[in-house]
């Protein structure tokens, strides 16, 4: 039977319409200007790069190469706001506050700010624990292979996808041997680590495990999941990103995470409603959002959102001598800690050095005794621990990294883009790698080339 012309149409109709409900793509569409507009603010106010260039490497990242020719950006830099659009809908829009860096607002209501005197957390109370690794000056290679090293990660492939290395930095015993960096940038530059930030957040709550404020295996402290079987998820369940709940991370708009991150003030509430899809560490699958509920819980572990900011610098910040970090909130006033630290490249081997130190800096216990072998230690199947990726795994892809030259004890965090520290303790080394590489893998060949390279010229 052949149904009238009208009667299909209406059909596919009905279909398209379910289909808009269900998926919204108007969200993912928003989810994409979030992007654009919360990383042109922030690179640009924070960073101090240029935001036609920034804008221009953006929109070359997946997810957003598609709408590439109906993006549009607008800064303001009096207001100090950024508006981002496709075709002039579906717009985003970023503001900068001196110290806080970058935060979307949502419709009317403004954000959160955080009333906090930045400066005068800057200012240490004390000599920082941890030795300074270099002087101010730019610390070039004495050793020509490292300066081959350094070159190979700078230089360009002919074709895309482009490496676009912004910095490097070589720790081996406890100083910088070779550092550096693209035009436009310096020492103290800071710059984005993306869902690095994850893996301080694994520093404080380290940290707060150390001083008795929680604990690896409490229960996630989150009332609202008293009532149900969620009440048994606990703190290293979030660590391990071992839920079970459907916060699964795919990048493409669509995905819980990627809207906590771009479409909502309050990212924890968001997050904290998903509901179980499997049983707890069963499963292990990346999701921002459950380190976004260990931003909350170190929010009320230390008091509310300027007591967290203080206990970072105090506790973490302050004592490895990091001094060019700037931590963002989301519209709530809880930390971004999934995705939104900027450190300058030496700040970030700062905190790769605590680590590679276990958890002790200037001969003062700061992590938690056995924390740093917890977080590198392999979780179920996968090649990721607690807040880290790790080499200490059976997974294909840790194996395939000691192949290209990364070592087996080595584990690292890991950003968007190919933002990385790698820590090696078996080679006394840390190296940060920090770019907008587009590549899939954030170029994880030329990461292992500049560690295979960097071994070979410290080796005796």
């Amino acid at each position: 039977m052949r149904w009238p012309k009208w009667i299909a149409f209406a059909v596919v109709l009905v279909v398209l319409t379910a289909a808009c409900v269900s998926w919204r793509p108007d969200r993912a569409l928003r989810v994409a200007t979030g992007v654009v507009a919360h990383n042109v603010c922030s690179k640009s106010f924070v960073s101090g790069l240029d935001p036609q260039i920034v804008f221009s490497e953006t929109i070359e990242r997946d997810g957003l190469r598609r709408l590439r020719h109906l993006l549009r950006f607008r800064i303001d830099r009096t207001a100090q706001t950024v508006d981002a659009s496709v075709a002039g809908m579906f717009g985003s829009h970023a503001i900068h506050h001196q110290g806080f860096g970058c935060v979307l607002r949502h419709g009317a209501k403004e954000p959160y700010v955080l009333k906090s005197d930045v400066d005068a957390l800057r200012t240490p109370k004390s000599p920082p624990l941890q030795a300074e690794i270099a002087l101010p000056d730019l610390v070039q290679p004495s050793d020509p292979a490292l300066k081959t090293a350094l070159d190979h990660a700078f230089e360009e492939p002919a074709e895309p996808p482009f490496r676009r290395t912004k910095a490097v930095v070589v720790v081996h015993d406890g100083k910088v041997i070779a550092e550096r960096y693209a035009a436009g940038i310096g020492v103290d530059t800071p710059l984005m680590g993306f869902s690095m930030t994850k893996s301080v957040v694994n520093g404080l709550i380290g940290v707060m495990t150390q001083q008795g404020l929680t604990s690896p295996s409490m229960p996630a402290p989150v009332p609202e999941w008293r009532g149900d079987i969620r009440r048994e998820i606990e703190v290293e369940d979030l660590l391990r990103m071992t839920t079970g709940l459907a916060l699964d991370e795919t990048n493409s708009g669509f995905d819980p995470s990627s809207q906590m991150i771009y479409l909502h003030d309050d990212m924890a509430s968001f997050a904290l409603n998903a509901m179980p899809v499997a049983p707890r560490r069963k499963r292990w699958q990346y999701s921002s959002a459950t380190t976004q509920l260990l931003a909350r819980l170190i929010r009320n572990g230390v008091g509310g959102p300027e007591q967290t900011l203080a206990f970072a610098w105090r506790e973490l910040f302050n004592p490895l001598g990091m001094r060019n970090v700037t931590l963002e909130f989301d519209g709530s006033g809880t930390l971004q800690g999934s995705t939104y630290m900027l450190a300058s490249a030496r700040d970030w081997a700062k905190f790769g050095l605590l680590y590679l130190n276990d958890g002790v800096a200037g001969g003062k216990r700061v992590l938690h005794e056995d924390w740093v072998d917890f977080s590198a230690a392999a979780t179920l199947d996968s090649d990721y621990g607690a807040g880290f990726w790790t080499n200490r795994s059976e997974h294909p892809d840790a194996k395939g990294r000691v192949r290209l030259g990364i070592p087996r004890d080595a584990f690292f965090a890991s950003g968007d883009l190919g933002q990385r520290i790698v820590i090696m303790p078996s080679q006394h080394l840390v190296v940060v790698r920090l770019g907008d590489s587009i590549d899939p893998t954030g170029d994880i060949r030329g990461l292992a080339r500049l560690v295979k390279e960097v071994i070979a010229a410290v080796q005796p």
